[in-house]
């Protein structure tokens, strides 16, 4: 895990009061960098994807990862400086992309980082890194306790049925792994309700279960076997190409949070 930030905009002015404020309003003191990537010969731009420790002691259940973009124009002297909250890595990651990073840049495995625990955790996750503007984030929410999650709700602008899409990850501390399902729900009514309530599994998508869902497992199956060999599965676009969380500081890692 990375652990040092710096943007090196010492000799550098914000293009914009966006740019100044957002640089501002980051207090890098409390940053845990997860992983970054500075781009090469010139470093012209940098990406981050942070955990903000300030949160864990702030208002309940708001967003701990921050995602952070740095254009640099080195002949202007100016820079560019952009940031977003997020819930769970695999929206930060989304988000880092569509501002140009390679995702393979901002993996999030081995070390002291939680593994995700099934093959199918690994599907959804690639699906929200690569969907680029297709959901639109709702409402989000991180617990540190009991119960260990973090969730995201969204409307996606591709789904023909229960378009509002609620992705929840949970952690196994004991066991070191995470896991992340996507729901389907009409509206967010309902699937606000499944929440307060959890009475019964959180309803899989549609396309889980027509035609397409011989894809989805096919695509299960794709990963566990790269899985196993050790290799990482061929990217791919659209359905069959998905794009990659509260924190106590105390011990290791949790897919981009501190425990």
């Amino acid at each position: 895990m990375i652990d040092i930030l710096d943007f090196d905009l010492d000799d550098l002015s914000p293009v914009d009061d966006d740019s100044e404020e957002a640089m501002k309003a980051l207090r890098t003191g409390d940053l845990t960098a997860l992983s970054q990537h500075h781009t090469e010969p010139n470093g012209s731009h940098s990406f981050v994807l942070a955990h903000d420790r300030s949160v864990t002691w702030g208002v309940p259940g708001e967003p701990q990862l921050v995602a952070i973009a740095v254009a640099r124009d080195l002949r202007q002297s100016t820079f560019t400086f952009e940031t977003s909250h997020h819930a769970t890595a695999s929206f930060a990651q989304n988000w880092l992309a569509e501002r140009g990073c390679p995702l393979e840049k901002l993996a999030l495995r081995g070390g002291d980082f939680m593994e995700p625990a099934d093959d199918l955790t690994v599907q959804v996750e690639h699906q929200i890194q690569k969907s680029g503007t297709r959901y639109e984030v709702l409402e989000t929410y991180t617990s540190d306790h009991d119960p260990s999650e973090a969730w995201t709700l969204v409307n996606d602008s591709q789904a023909t049925q229960a378009p509002v899409r609620l992705f929840y990850e949970e952690w196994n501390h004991d066991a070191g792994t995470y896991t992340m399902r996507e729901g389907a729900f009409p509206d967010v009514g309902v699937a606000q309700t499944w929440l307060d309530e959890r009475s019964e599994p959180l309803p899989e998508p549609p396309e889980y279960s027509d035609h397409n869902g011989a894809v989805v497992r096919a695509r299960i199956a794709r990963i566990a076997l790269s899985r196993s060999a050790g290799t990482s599965p061929t990217p791919q676009t659209g359905l069959d190409a998905p794009r990659t969380t509260a924190t106590v500081p105390v011990q290791r890692t949790v897919q981009g949070r501190l425990l």
